[in-house]
């Protein structure tokens, strides 16, 4: 069976939709270990649930393995008159589908699709959603048409991102549901082409000879990546043309590949002052493994700092459904933050705040925060616009209720330096941060003896884990919340100790 899952597969890469099928140990390998992709489908399971709210009423086909008892069942309801299904299951031709919601009229049929995301319906009349929604919805409707049925209306059923929940969830605007019937049905002229070759694809033992391109990325990143890239074309390391950066799968790269120019040193000099000047930085530097060094703006930098620095990081969680008054779809919650204050004479000291598990702990954390940070203090963030635009988040939550704490949360924001952009504009920069400004990339660089660090830490290693565990604590018990806890305090407070390493380490470029 051709599922529906397997079919977005196949319309991304016949390779990967092979691999699938033939060596999914290959797919599996590059399964997270962190449990972040169970992460996200278990996020979409409950948005799903939710979305049934707008539907009540309605029966659901019980998952089975079999997937005949899931057709037989949906039979089964449709024969009693069961006007809403949920998960309601056909095959057509070999194609399996589930959809999310079947409402059943006495004309027809309207098909219900649900996503998690908000990205869906953004201008929607002036441009459809993204492509792979599309023929998520085309096949449904294929299946369907080719079964009888008279579809009347293909809703997609998206998160809205402009909804802001104040009291109870008000879900008929949490959810944004668009017909996209008139696109859908304009891609069934190409669905029996593509189905067949999908069939072939399938059957061929022979795997499909496939070449890399923007494909393996979009709509999603390839898990059989590793293996297309690393096992069978040797594109290994940082140093080939696509870990340029900014060029991803632009023509000129894929010009590049075409002729086999395919690591720097493949590059005539040519190509290289065709560049950007910071893409050119990151090309020469890997060539002759020297850093770069522009030590006139790293003076102009340094000169904008004043002590005693307070290096600032958030820790944030944005769950889907907005949990609290003043939140959003996947808007970004802090419930952490760790200061290392640096005095300039090899003094530090620390100070941390964590909200309790399951609470709005925003009021709390922003008290904390502008008691812990003076006013006219020197502020620094790697990659500031993220904690800017979290203090100026909090600032206008409180601005009725606590204008005095609103102004002092803007004061801040607006003494915040940001520490990445003597990286972001390569006036410091060495080969091993691979084109990147990344604190991820930077801070090994400058200070190899932090990147051990991160991987010694227990239970929480990067800031996708804080993020995930945080939202997963009030559900553990009691011993398990508090090792996590101080796991987590670990974890930040470590984020703001590299940052005052990067800054010793530029001082003494």
């Amino acid at each position: 069976m051709l599922s529906k899952s397997k079919f977005i597969q196949g319309m991304q890469c016949p390779k990967m939709l092979w691999l699938a099928e033939h060596k999914p140990e290959i797919l599996e390998k590059a399964n997270d270990a962190h449990g972040e992709l169970d992460d996200k489908m278990q996020e979409g399971k409950e948005v799903g649930q939710l979305a049934q709210k707008l539907f009540p009423s309605g029966v659901e086909v019980a998952y089975n393995a079999d997937t005949a008892q899931m057709v037989a069942r949906t039979q089964e309801l449709l024969k009693q008159g069961v006007k809403t299904i949920y998960e309601a299951t056909f095959e057509y031709q070999g194609i399996f589908i589930k959809v999310d919601i079947l409402q059943v009229e006495s004309d027809g049929v309207v098909l219900n699709e649900v996503k998690s995301s908000t990205s869906a319906f953004k201008d929607t009349k002036a441009k459809p959603p993204k492509e792979a929604y599309l023929w998520d919805l085309a096949v449904q409707y294929y299946v369907l048409q080719g079964l009888g049925y008279n579809i009347k209306v293909v809703y997609l059923i998206c998160l809205n991102n402009t909804y802001t929940r104040q009291g109870a969830l008000d879900l008929e605007k949490l959810f944004l549901k668009n017909d996209f019937l008139e696109f859908v049905k304009d891609f069934q002229a190409q669905m029996p082409e593509h189905l067949e070759g999908m069939r072939q694809t399938l059957e061929n033992p022979q795997e499909p000879d496939t070449d890399i391109g923007a494909h393996c990325n979009k709509p999603h990143e390839c898990s059989a990546k590793h293996y297309c890239w690393e096992k069978q074309r040797g594109i290994v390391g940082h140093e080939h043309i696509f870990a340029i950066a900014n060029l991803k799968f632009s023509s000129k790269v894929m010009k590049w590949y075409k002729d086999k120019k395919i690591f720097f040193k493949d590059l005539k000099e040519k190509d290289i002052q065709d560049l950007t000047d910071n893409q050119r930085v990151q090309v020469e530097c890997a060539l002759n493994g020297k850093a770069h060094t522009d030590q006139k703006e790293i003076n102009k930098f340094l000169k904008t700092i004043r002590y005693p620095v307070y290096h600032l990081d958030f820790e944030t969680y944005k769950p889907a459904i907005p949990p609290f008054d003043g939140t959003k779809p996947h808007g970004q919650i802090p419930f952490q933050y760790s200061i290392h204050i640096d005095y300039g004479d090899g003094k530090l000291e620390h100070r941390e705040f964590l909200a309790e598990c399951g609470t709005d702990g925003r009021l709390e954390l922003a008290q904390r925060l502008v008691a812990d940070i003076p006013s006219g203090a020197c502020v620094l963030a790697y990659h500031a616009q993220f904690e800017k635009g979290r203090l100026e988040e909090l600032a206008q939550l409180f601005q009725t209720a606590h204008p005095d704490l609103s102004k002092a949360l803007l004061a801040i924001s607006a003494n915040i330096i940001d520490l990445e952009i003597p990286f972001s504009k390569k006036h410091y920069y060495t080969p091993s941060m691979h084109g990147s400004s990344s604190i991820k990339e930077v801070l090994p660089a400058l200070v190899p003896d932090f990147e051990r660090a991160y991987k010694d830490l227990e239970l929480v290693h990067k800031g996708t884990e804080a993020m995930a565990i945080y939202a997963k604590m009030p559900s553990m018990p009691k011993a398990e919340q508090d090792k996590y806890k101080k796991a987590l305090l670990e974890y930040c407070k470590l984020d703001t100790l590299a940052m005052v390493k990067v800054l010793e380490v530029l001082r003494g470029v």
